[in-house]
């Protein structure tokens, strides 16, 4: 059993997951209650058994697991209602056999609900593939495109088991949301004329030209039934208070509609065409495909893909749906997990093999049933099966209360479905993201020519659109301030707008061009990408102005990319963290202090979303070869020292130890510290460094404490932890003192090395600091620490053989810059040691 298994819940029942949650006790199996499972313990008897009246009384309160199955019961029951009218409306629309549809829809439920991945989703026949599929039929005839249905259910397996399912999505938003708009009008063209009393026309092109001789000549029965179920659907979801939400629920707008404009028919004994369900012993079963390869191959291509894209949009959205909605507190301990978009795929296609080989239309996850299951507090994939369960029982027991159903009735009822698949909050989502076009051009194109050629031409459209972005940069020049000829004196502003590729290179280099020499530019890149040929343009005419005694500022979102720099290492350079803009997260309304927490956890965020990408597969090399640092760093614990930054140093480079003051307790002293001596040993024992860097840094604070005990005559307090530690450093202050001529401090002689003559250090050419004393205190302790450290047996040793290298290193914060001590004494003893600068450029060793 898996150390990772989830723990038997203890509690109430309704604190147990359900079927909802694969680790739960109820396993794939879509039990709550699973005894005498072989990796759990039977749960403990019940001392008494509830009496039937008091099962009856939880079950209508929703308590408990019967709670869970009676939320699953009621939701089973609101989607059923929905789903079989709907079920025969799409038939109906698609020109299949009426019984076809509630196939699909008993398909739908069972098997997919039961097999796919998004536990609250609802399967069945969907609108979406009503063009596709009569275009099928009129083609090939039913019984192949129910052969048609089971290929593309074996497809949908092939795709689920490579794992394909998010890949499916990288479709644009605007092709998908275009494609179902076009399929919507083309589906409320051809029921318009059903409602009117007509028959559809083959295209929707020939339903426009068809529609004036159809309304100059209506059939007021099919017209009356057919404007009733149009006015129910649209007014029934406006019912408002406790009893029309009661209504609502009880009975919803589709079975609303359909029912009273039945009833209508009924008793005004209006004479039109009503549903015809034969015989279950006369329903048509596939047969082998007939036509052309290509065409079949085509077209079982084109359910494939628009059945999956739907499918796995529809359990995408029933994530968001679910995770907005609030349960009952009684089913709160209730969790549902997240679609497995893969295993849903796989369970429409096992849908989709079982519906064709029955003789039902194609199965796709249906986003106006889901809603509907999830609204009506659906908890389990339980509630799925069971409207499954539902239609197939009125497949056999309604027949005769479907067959008063008014075809007008029906056909309404999915033109009114067809125009709302053009959704307005669509439209809204492509013309804010400038995609208004591609959304126009599929829809025109499903519309005119049909699904597959629609998506095409939106995929073009889409990509011709791409590059037009890519390929369209706005580059201006503007003069802030200067008074002179051209500017002079001012601020050259260069602004980029949108993508630097070889096609703007041109009017880069042009624009460029006309900036005067010897002027100071700013360039502001307001794009994400650079290629590598206006890298070159752009960092060529730095180079050179620069070079002119000019200065160049370059900032935006591809600045990093110009700012690299051209050392052979290629390390990319410390970037701006000023006030932590990338980490610290937007401060309240009148608060202007953020909690450390708050910034600490949007650093990681951040790492998380920009760096870790990056660096995962060195990360992964470093794991699996180990660390194989070449230095061993010391440096202070101040937290304005960052040691990568100042480096350029990454993960793998440098060992590093941080402690208050940079400290290196010598060997065989009383307060001898084991921690940074066990940190030595290790470095240069066991992971074999070639060097030793003592590293000190400008307004150290354990210098500080140490300067201050010298002018209040010794007052460190030796009774804390701090006071001990800093006692490692009273050396650094004794070499101060000593080579001033001063008088060593009092107390008792500390053990470590001592030179005859102690070598302090400065920088050369310096010129006078408002705290020289203290930074002469922080120089002498990197030179006292590399003397503590050479009396390391370890280092020793190393350093006999010439294997190691000593080197002293301070950085003085205030300035940003960093000295070398030239002379770290590898051995040798002598010499008046300085701290040499590092310049920009230079090759220190």
């Amino acid at each position: 059993m898996s150390a990772c298994a989830t723990p038997r819940p203890s509690g109430s029942p309704s604190e147990r997951p359900t079927d909802a949650d694969p680790t739960g006790p109820n396993g794939p199996s879509g039990h709550v209650d699973s005894p005498g499972h072989p990796d759990r313990p039977d749960p403990p008897a019940p001392v008494s058994s509830p009496r039937p009246g008091e099962r009856l009384r939880r079950s209508l309160r929703g308590s408990g697991p019967d709670g869970v199955r009676a939320a699953d019961l009621s939701a089973s029951v609101s989607v059923f209602l929905i789903a079989l009218p709907l079920s025969l409306g799409i038939a109906l629309a698609t020109g299949a056999p009426l019984q076809a549809g509630l196939v699909a829809a008993a398909v739908g439920g069972i098997v997919a609900g039961r097999f796919g991945g998004a536990p609250l989703q609802v399967s069945g026949p969907a609108a979406g593939l009503t063009v596709i599929v009569a275009e099928l039929i009129h083609l090939y005839g039913w019984r192949t495109t129910c052969a048609i249905t089971v290929l593309a259910g074996l497809a949908q397996l092939g795709l689920s088991a490579l794992r394909t399912a998010r890949s499916a999505l990288m479709v644009s938003p605007a092709i998908v949301h275009g494609m179902i708009a076009g399929i919507g009008v083309t589906i409320a063209l051809a029921q318009l004329h059903i409602v009117l009393g007509g028959s559809p026309e083959s295209s929707a092109v020939a339903n426009v030209l068809a529609l004036p001789g159809q309304l100059a000549d209506p059939r007021p029965a099919a017209l009356t039934v057919g404007a009733v179920t149009v006015a129910v659907v649209l007014l029934w979801p406006r019912l408002r208070g406790r009893a029309g939400e009661l209504t609502r629920r009880v009975f919803p707008a589709a079975l609303a509609a359909v029912a009273l404009s039945t009833a209508v028919a009924s008793l005004a004994g209006l004479r039109l065409p009503r549903v015809d369900l034969p015989s279950w012993h006369s329903h048509a079963l596939p047969s082998l495909p007939e036509g052309p390869v290509l065409g079949l191959l085509a077209a079982v291509l084109t359910v494939t893909l628009v059945a999956g894209v739907e499918s796995l949009l529809s359990a995408m959205a029933s994530d968001k749906l679910t995770v907005a909605r609030k349960l009952p507190e009684h089913l709160s301990g209730v969790r549902i997990p997240r679609a497995d978009l893969d295993r849903e795929l796989r369970g429409q296609g096992l849908a989709n093999m079982v519906s064709g080989a029955l003789g039902g239309l194609p199965v796709t996850g249906v986003a106006v049933r889901t809603s509907a299951n999830i609204q009506a507090g659906a908890v389990s994939r339980n509630s799925t099966i069971l409207h499954g369960v539902w239609v197939l029982i009125a497949s056999g027991l309604l027949v005769g209360l479907l067959e008063l159903i008014p075809l007008a009735a029906l056909a309404a009822l999915v033109m009114v479905v067809g125009v709302q698949m053009v959704k307005i909050v669509h439209i809204r989502s492509v013309t804010r993201h400038r995609e208004v076009l591609v959304y126009v051009a599929t829809a025109a194109g499903v519309v005119l020519l049909g699904v597959l050629e629609g998506v095409g031409i939106g995929i073009a459209v889409a990509v011709a659109l791409a590059l037009h972005r890519l390929a369209h940069t706005r580059i201006v020049c503007e003069t802030v301030g200067g008074g002179g000829p051209d500017g002079a004196g001012g601020v050259h502003r260069v602004r980029v707008r949108g993508q630097l590729t070889f096609l703007a290179v041109p009017r880069l280099s042009r624009t460029l061009g006309q900036v005067p020499e010897g002027s100071r530019v700013v360039v502001e890149l307001g794009g994400s990408f650079m290629d590598h040929a206006a890298y070159e343009t752009l960092r060529d005419w730095e180079t050179s102005h620069t070079a002119h005694g000019g200065s160049v500022e370059i900032t935006g979102r591809s600045a990093p990319c110009v700012q690299e720099p051209s050392a052979s290492h290629g390390c990319t350079p410390w970037k701006p963290w000023r006030n932590h803009q990338c980490t610290r997260p937007h401060p309240g309304e009148g608060s202007g202090e953020v909690p450390v927490r708050s910034q600490l956890l949007g650093g990681l965020s951040n790492f998380q979303r920009t760096t870790a990408p990056l660096v995962r597969e060195e990360l992964a090399r470093l794991a699996r070869e180990g660390q194989r640092p070449s230095q061993l760093f010391i440096t202070c614990a101040d937290s304005r020292l960052v040691t990568s930054m100042i480096t350029s140093s990454g993960p793998g480079d440098l060992f590093t130890v941080r402690n208050v003051g940079n400290l290196v307790p010598p060997p065989g002293t009383e307060a001898s510290d084991d921690s940074v001596a066990a940190a030595i040993e290790y470095a240069v024992e066991v992971l074999r460094v070639e060097s030793v860097t003592v590293c000190g840094h400008s307004g150290c604070g354990a210098m500080q404490a140490l300067h201050d005990s010298e002018a209040d005559g010794g007052a460190l307090s030796p009774g804390t932890p701090l006071g001990r530690w800093l006692t490692h450093g009273r050396p650094s202050l004794e070499r101060l003192t000593a080579r001033h001529g001063s008088a060593p401090h009092p107390g008792p002689p500390h053990p470590g090395p001592r030179a005859a003559v102690p070598r302090i250090a400065r920088i050369p050419g310096a010129e006078p600091r408002e705290a020289e004393a203290l930074e002469a205190l922080c120089l002498a302790n990197v030179v006292q620490q590399l003397d503590h450290l050479r009396a390391h047996p370890c280092v020793a040793r190393r350093l006999s053989e010439g294997s190691l290298e000593l080197h002293g290193m301070y950085f003085h914060v205030g300035e940003a810059q960093a000295y070398v001590l030239d002379d770290p004494g590898n051995g040798d003893g002598g010499g008046m040691p300085a701290f040499t600068p590092v310049r920009p450029g230079a090759a220190v060793v």
